[in-house]
């Protein structure tokens, strides 16, 4: 039998850079589909042996009411889908460490929390979200936190509390970000992250697409993430739900092997970050997720929704786990 060897394509498996150029990061995304996925293959193989997968459970615990007028957002003040008036669970603290102890029943190990608030403020609120923190860390759960800009002080007493990570998307390019958001500048963006990190807590950072942007805006964002050291430990990628209501509401949806360039190059680029195949998952379709998880992500969040979006049940993902052959991190593995 005759074996073909294509010698034209070799990769270096696992390289840790800070100094990506956008060019060459559009190489990446611009490549063929079968080259780019043989190389994030073969990092994905050596930083994941194993193939394990993280679940993540998301609950919102403020919901609506957000200053903030990022355009693909039903939780902003500024849009007519603003969803405030659904129930607070700030004062609940003992209701939301149910929730996350569902969580973990149903095999999630990271919960997250998010608060619709442009920023934290100190008071009765902030305290209800130490307790939940601690509470979530009591339970043998990672505990992240989404809840808008924060100050150093604040930052450190979250440290304190236990939590594990703090998420802070960038949502999409320098270049193209006054199309989605005017209210936040992109500097106060990096700026948090800065001070989650000064305070010793991980960083959960990521990006939005579908949103009108360019092949070469999306190369722009994962070329931000990528030059962060060091790298973001955890990294969202996100397709537009687009919701009645927001700005964005009538965009097609994402095509799905775009999710998966944008999971194959953030694989390159940070290969020992988490890739989370994040918001617009249900939209995918099972095949198009499994093409996700080959091409290295390795989290997914888990549960029926998502802040404000829906999302699969736990029994279709764990249908979709046992198909792709992946395990769950708290599942045995062969291997």
């Amino acid at each position: 039998m005759t074996v073909l060897i294509a010698k034209d394509l070799t990769f270096e498996p696992v390289v840790h850079r800070y100094d990506w150029t956008v060019d060459e990061v559009r190489e990446l995304l611009e490549r063929p589909l079968m080259d780019l996925l043989w190389q994030a293959q073969l990092v994905h193989r050596t930083a994941n042996p194993g193939y394990r997968v993280q679940l993540a459970s998301l609950l919102s615990v403020k919901t609506g009411g957000c200053q903030e007028d990022c355009a693909y957002c039903p939780q902003s003040m500024h849009n007519s889908s603003d969803v405030e008036g659904q129930p607070d669970l700030v004062a609940q603290i003992q209701t939301v460490l149910e929730r996350a102890r569902s969580a973990k029943d149903a095999g999630a190990d990271r919960f997250c929390m998010g608060w619709a608030w442009r920023e934290i403020r100190d008071g009765a609120q902030f305290e209800a979200m130490l307790a939940m923190v601690s509470g979530v860390r009591e339970l043998g759960l990672e505990a992240c936190v989404t809840a808008g800009m924060l100050t150093e002080k604040q930052a450190s007493r979250l440290a304190d509390a236990g939590l594990t990570a703090y998420n802070h998307n960038l949502d999409t390019s320098p270049e193209y970000y006054d199309q989605i958001i005017t209210t936040r500048t992109y500097q106060e963006r990096i700026e948090t992250l800065q001070k989650v990190r000064s305070a010793g807590i991980t960083l959960c950072c990521g990006g939005i697409i579908g949103m009108g942007e360019s092949t070469l805006d999306r190369a722009s964002l994962l070329c931000v993430l990528a030059n962060i050291n060091p790298h973001p430990e955890s990294v969202p990628i996100n397709g537009l739900v687009a919701v009645e209501g927001t700005p964005l509401q009538d965009l097609p949806a994402v095509d799905p092997l775009e999710m998966v360039r944008m999971v194959a190059t953030a694989r390159i680029l940070m290969p020992r970050s988490r890739v989370r195949l994040s918001a617009g998952r249900e939209q995918l379709g099972r095949e198009a997720q499994i093409l996700c998880l080959q091409a290295g992500a390795d989290s997914i969040f888990y549960g029926d929704s998502l802040l404000t979006t829906s999302n699969p049940d736990v029994k279709t993902d764990r249908e979709l786990l046992s198909q792709a052959g992946v395990h769950a991190n708290w599942e045995e593995s062969d291997e």
